[in-house]
Parts: structure tokens; sequence; C-alpha cells
């Protein structure tokens, strides 16, 4: 069945505006708190605040305030709903997955002031056509249908207003409403992760930049002929405003009653992606959203679609979880620990129980690598099992200090990519894929 697509709503623009509806939201959630509360000490049981905070109804008026501020205060809620996935409640993770859909999309008439601000008065000569009900909309834009005046058929994306100057402040006020709150229920390092959002969004937000990334994907992925990549059209380009082809195919879930074998082969084409942007381009598209990718049956093709999130990484960055890799599926324990106090998983001067849970949680994530033949990734509890050891490790035993930022996107890739395969049900010899881009030590014997 189709999720129904939220009803369009005004998108806040003012600092002050946007500000009290993160206020609204603290409020909401506070108030739902003390209300839990009350019925607990009316039941005879003893007040748990932080329970009542971090339970699914307040997790969901957090999401819905969110989802309708779109913009970095919704990225925000994203990025944290995959930082805590392991270490938050079940039903407040949940609940904050809906961040992840399909956002609210803008009313017409304030769309119509975004198109007159980026192309000029009488913008809708441009095109003979144009679908006003967006195809698709998301936290930073949302993407039309149209046909441009010489007959191009053309998706636009277009940034909602006020997204790009509201970046810093929305991230500040995110952030200091986690920290008002304690949301979360690790020591994260909320500057950090302040300090990479921002960047990372603030290139989210430049659709030149955009257009300039999947241009290069494009040359990248030329020789495999089961990707395809839109192409990008400069003159209805602006920075808030993205045109590329409209590439006729379907939504990943047509493959959800697809034959075994063929989830099979999409699935193993996005594990060897993965590890192709890791380790040969060092380039990568960071949000594996289930939407940001579609599917022709036809000719079996993934079409690639959103590079807002795509970043670079260097040389070092790549070596060590190159070396990393390998020593996990060598189930080399003291060759995970040395390469995580690299990364910064881990700090020198760590006590001995510190380095082994680090080494323990790294062994348990990489279990799709460790595993000989294919993985399968549907019915894996892999994701539960984590959050079972995450809770463990540094909640009870206080053992685990959060990933450094510098991880952030990547941490948020690999973990999509997991939830992207077990969606689709998909079997995949992830190890196998892997190996060719790892140190030529004992990678290649069981482990």
């Amino acid at each position: 069945m189709t999720a129904r697509k939220p009803p369009p709503s005004a998108i806040p623009q003012s600092r002050l505006g946007r500000l009290a509806r993160i206020g609204m939201a603290a409020g909401g959630m506070a108030a739902g708190a003390a209300a839990e509360g009350l019925k607990r000490l009316s039941r005879g049981e003893p007040p748990d605040f932080r329970g009542a905070l971090l339970s699914a109804p307040n997790a969901k008026r957090l999401a819905e305030r969110l989802a309708r501020l779109r913009g970095a205060a919704m990225k925000v809620g994203q990025l944290v709903s995959l930082q805590g996935e392991d270490m938050l409640p079940k039903e407040f993770a949940q609940a904050l997955a809906v961040l992840r859909a399909q956002a609210t999309p803008m009313p017409l008439q304030q769309l119509r002031r975004v198109l007159g601000r980026e192309y000029g008065s009488g913008w809708e000569r441009r095109f003979v056509h144009f679908d006003y009900e967006p195809v698709a909309a998301a936290s930073i834009g949302q993407v039309h249908r149209v046909t441009a005046a010489d007959g191009r058929d053309l998706a636009l994306k277009i940034q909602y207003p006020g997204v790009a100057r509201s970046i810093a402040s929305d991230v500040d006020n995110v952030a200091a409403l986690l920290r008002l709150l304690n949301l979360l229920p690790v020591d994260l390092d909320v500057s950090g992760i302040v300090a990479e959002a921002k960047r990372q969004l603030t290139q989210e937000a430049d659709y030149l930049a955009e257009a300039r990334f999947l241009e290069l994907y494009a040359q990248l992925v030329a020789d495999d002929p089961a990707l395809l990549v839109p192409r990008v059209h400069h003159d209805l380009t602006t920075t808030r405003v993205m045109a590329m082809d409209f590439v006729e195919a379907s939504p990943l879930e047509v493959l959800l009653d697809a034959p075994q074998a063929r989830r099979d082969a999409v699935g193993a084409q996005l594990e060897r992606l993965l590890f192709r942007e890791l380790f040969e381009f060092r380039v990568m598209q960071t949000d594996p959203n289930f939407a940001n990718y579609l599917y022709q049956p036809q000719s079996g093709r993934l079409v690639l679609l959103d590079f807002g999130a795509t970043r670079h990484f260097d040389a070092e960055f790549v070596a060590n979880y190159a070396r990393i890799s390998s020593a996990v599926i060598d189930g080399d324990r003291a060759g995970v620990a040395r390469e995580a106090l690299g990364i910064g998983y881990s700090a020198a001067g760590d006590a001995g129980a510190h380095i082994d849970a680090v080494v323990d949680m790294c062994l348990l994530a990489c279990e799709p690598l460790r595993h000989m033949g294919r993985y399968d990734f549907g019915a894996s509890d892999l994701p539960s099992r984590l959050r079972d050891l995450g809770i463990e490790l540094a909640l009870r035993q206080r053992l685990l200090r959060p990933p450094p930022p510098s991880t952030l996107f990547l941490h948020r890739k690999l973990v999509g990519s997991f939830l992207l395969l077990a969606r689709l049900g998909a079997q995949v010899d992830a190890r196998s894929l892997i190996l060719p881009y790892l140190p030529k030590t004992r990678a290649g014997l069981p482990a």
C-alpha cells in the first residue's frame, strides 16, 4: 500500500519563527513528560521524567515539529535518529524514523514565489507544462516534473525558501533542544556534530555544487551499465533550483515482490557501489534513502538520485577503514584495536575494558563482512543486537564513547545501506565484494 502523502504546509522562514517552532517542540515534550509523570503518580508509581521524555508519543511530537520545519532542523533530526539508533529506546528510534521518510511539501503560492525569485518574472514562459503536484518532497526541497519550452522532459528540484540562510540557527537551536532535554542517553559530542552538520548542510543547500557532484558521479560510474545518473541542464539550474533529466523508472518498492534472484542482484549492485565509493572513488553519496534510488524493470538499471550529501574522503581516512575492515575479517582483535585508535573510536590511554568494548562493537557491526557466503540482510536481527550491546556497553558499563564527528556521514551511509538491503530482503556476499579493496593480508581466509 502506498503511504499517504502529507498535505502542503507553509515553511516558516524567519529565524525567530523557526526558533519559536523549536521552542514549542520543547514545551510540548516537557508537557507530555509531565502528564505521563502525573499518570504514574496517580497509579502509585514513582515518576520517571527521563523515561517519559524518551517515550514514543514524545518522539512523535518532536518528529512532527521538525518535519514541518523542514530544512536543517529536519536534517539534524534525521542524523540524531541514526546516531542514536543503537542507543535510544526502540519506540523512540522508530518514531524519529519518520524523519527519514517523505516530508511535507510547500503550498503552491510559496512554490511560485520561489520560482519567481530564481527565474525572474515571466518564469512560466520557460515551460510548456509544469506539474504542480510534487513527485517527491524531502528535508531540503521538493521535485516537480516539467516540460521545458523546447520539449525537454525534466525534473526540477526546488529548494524550500529560507533553508540556506537558516542552517546555522536551525542546527544551533536543535542542538540546544537536545542539550536542554538531555534526549540522548549517551554523551554525544554535540559540538562536533553541530560543526559537521553545518558544513554538510551548507553544501547540500547549494544546488550548483550538487550539480557538479552529479556530473562527477556520472563520470565515476560510466563504466557500469547497470547504473544511470541523470544529466544536469545548466540553463535552468540555479543555486536553489536544479534541473535534470526526468528518468522514467519505478520506485525501489517494485522490487519488494520481485523474485529473490532479482533482489539479490540489486542488493549486490548497491553493496558493490558502496565499496567502490569508499575505497576506489573516495567520493560517496552519503544518504542512501530508499527514495534516492529508482529501478528500471526492463533494463534492470538502478537510477541514482540526490547528490547533495556527496563528500570526498582523504586517502588516510580511507586507508584506515581498509585496514580495520581487513582486521575485522581476519578476526584480528589487536589489529581492530590498533586501527580503531587511528580512526578515533578509541583514544590513547583508554582502559583495556574500553578497547575491548570498541573491538566487540566493530566485530558485531561488521558481521556481514565476516560471514562466509551470502548474508541474509532481510532475516538479520543485527540492528537489535547492536542496540542491545550498545546500551549495555555505553549506558550500563560506560565503556563506549560516541564515534568522531568526521565519521558522521559515513556512518549514515553504512547504516542506511544495511537498512536498504534489509528492506529489499536481499542476500548478498558482502565479504567477496569488499575483499578486492583490502590489504592483501589474511583477508581471504575464513575468519
